[in-house]
């Protein structure tokens, strides 16, 4: 894929060094670090490596990524490496995509305690699965899944939710036979919907309670317990969103599928048009109007504003794993779900990767060759002799 004409790293610089000094009522450490680092990504900055072509003898010179997974160049590898490791574990059956969504009036509450929300979020969603799913009116089996927190829309607004990736049945409760789910159906979405308010309205009165939530400007009223009761009340006057997707085909179309889920960023650089006169023009999908694509233009310090709201807490896991994709559980259930699907007792093992580091994964773009790594540079190296030549042949 071309490189985009216009990237987010462009737009901080564009923003300039004074957009901290702008910005000081919102932005942290934490920003600061996440900016810094798509900034310098893929530049000097971060030192690189020389690659030589073992045919032609044709040289490139490739700078080092910054890996932070808030940067819009890094995901693809990440996302690669991922999906690589998962196609081992899918099993030969339909799966199906459900979404649990926060209400529009918890979303300042989530932004001011971004930790406890989205852990509580991936809980009661969880739970709400598994119990709605080993209840025999519905399914009456043991399901696994694996779930992806997304917190924007479209738009680049604050929009927790998230996405559950789940093979269409599950195991007995004497994991003895695999339950089948009803062909075009899964569970009920009404009584998804109701298991999961009721359980994280529980989380949140439970937070509340012990201290762990903070309310800050115009939330700080809420610290007391009636007023923040009142608010719980609230959340029972309408219906949550779970939106459950028709089921889509086995595991030879499960990959591509989550390649568009498991590592997506709040925007990525393809998405973005130009910047002109301090504005942003940004690509964006109308789903309202079956999904026609649209242009929005922000002023370029508001487009920051919205792409930093979707920053995660350091060390926060945005990828887990629950039922028999659970880390504990999988090593025992997952080869007794290959077998009850008349599959292989385990799925087949990975070929061990190279460990000869002086190889690369991509080829020569003149002759297609395989390129080697010859040589390794760092950002001092950069600083005082410049890169090495990509001109220079064997």
């Amino acid at each position: 894929m071309p490189r985009p004409p216009l990237e987010v790293a462009d737009l901080i610089r564009a923003a300039g060094s004074t957009f901290y000094e702008r910005s000081q009522k919102w932005f942290n450490w934490l920003h600061l670090k996440i900016l810094t680092a798509i900034v310098r990504c893929r530049t000097s900055a971060l030192g690189g490596h020389v690659d030589e072509c073992s045919r032609c003898g044709y040289r490139a010179i490739s700078y080092n990524s910054c890996r932070n997974r808030h940067c819009p160049k890094c995901q693809a590898n990440a996302r690669d490496r991922w999906l690589e490791a998962r196609s081992r574990e899918l099993l030969p059956t339909r799966y199906v995509h459900v979404v649990f969504t926060l209400p529009a009036q918890l979303a300042p509450l989530a932004l001011q305690n971004k930790r406890e929300i989205y852990r509580l979020l991936f809980r009661a969603s969880a739970e709400t699965l598994l119990q709605v799913a080993r209840d025999e009116r519905h399914l009456g089996a043991e399901i696994g899944f694996f779930s992806v927190l997304h917190t924007w829309n479209q738009k680049l607004l604050h929009h927790p939710h998230v996405h559950c990736v789940v093979p269409a049945g599950g195991l007995s409760p004497d994991h003895t036979r695999w339950i089948a789910a009803r062909p075009g159906f899964f569970l009920p979405v009404k009584a998804l919907s109701r298991v999961f308010r009721g359980k994280f309205v529980a989380g949140l009165r439970s937070l509340h309670g012990c201290g762990k939530l903070t309310f800050h400007g115009e939330m700080a009223a809420l610290a007391q317990p009636t007023a923040f009761s009142a608010l719980l009340r609230s959340l029972f006057r309408s219906d949550w969103v779970v939106y459950a997707k028709p089921p889509f085909g086995g595991a030879e179309h499960v990959l591509r599928y989550l390649g568009a889920y498991t590592h997506r960023i709040a925007i990525s650089n393809h998405r973005l048009v130009r910047l002109e006169d301090g504005q942003v023009v940004f690509r964006w999908r109308d789903s309202a109007h079956k999904n026609k694509k649209r242009l929005m233009r922000l002023a370029l310090d508001e487009f920051l504003r919205r792409f930093f709201l979707h920053v995660l807490p350091k060390g926060f896991v945005r990828i887990r794993h629950f039922g028999f994709f659970a880390h504990r559980r999988k090593a025992a259930l997952l080869p007794l779900c290959f077998a009850l699907l008349n599959a292989a007792t385990e799925p087949p093992c990975p070929t061990p990767a190279s460990t000869d580091s002086t190889h690369t994964l991509w080829t020569c773009p003149r002759c297609g060759g395989p390129m080697q790594l010859i040589e390794r540079f760092s950002a001092s190296d950069a600083r005082l002799r410049g890169p090495p030549s990509a001109q220079r042949q064997s």
